[in-house]
């Protein structure tokens, strides 16, 4: 279900004429979300630490693979070169990278859209846990609406597009 939602955002990119930019890795849903873009006509960048290259087996078909010296230059070349940020389910690194993004548009270091692919309420938690931050106080109701989350590629991406 999560491969086969990635490869719908993939194609759904592509359709659009969106390109994608993310971490230039071949394998996962990334690699697969690459792979699905790129088979489809989409153009995909990859950005990736010359440390990772080999551990995370750097993506050798993209449209463009930009190596970089740090995770930190990683994720600012991303951000540069982005116009919206969508989160598949993801671990660590994926929740890292999305709330960064959000707490740089709440500083409004940038105005870029930020969004959750909710793959099977995948999210549910996470957007409760935002809910209840607004709740007690630790979150404005305005910076909590600053993602925005879907359980449809498309519909997140139209949501994306209209932010």
């Amino acid at each position: 279900m999560y491969r086969e939602a990635a490869l719908e955002v993939g194609r759904e990119l592509a359709r659009r004429g969106i390109g994608l930019v993310y971490g230039g890795a071949s394998v996962g849903l990334m690699g697969a979300l690459a792979d699905a873009a790129l088979e489809a006509g989409g153009e995909a960048i990859g950005v990736i630490p010359r440390a990772l290259v080999e551990k995370e087996i750097a993506h050798r078909g993209l449209s463009e693979l930009c190596v970089v010296e740090s995770m930190h230059e990683r994720k600012a070349l991303m951000a540069e070169r982005a116009d919206a940020f969508l989160a598949l389910p993801g671990g660590f690194g994926t929740l890292e990278e999305i709330f960064e993004a959000l707490a740089w548009r709440q500083l409004r270091i940038h105005r870029k859209p930020c969004g959750l692919l909710n793959v099977e309420g995948y999210y549910d938690g996470l957007l409760a846990m935002l809910d209840h931050a607004v709740a007690e106080g630790f979150l404005r109701s305005e910076n909590r609406g600053l993602i925005v989350s879907d359980s449809v590629p498309g519909r997140l991406i139209e949501l994306l597009l209209g932010c």
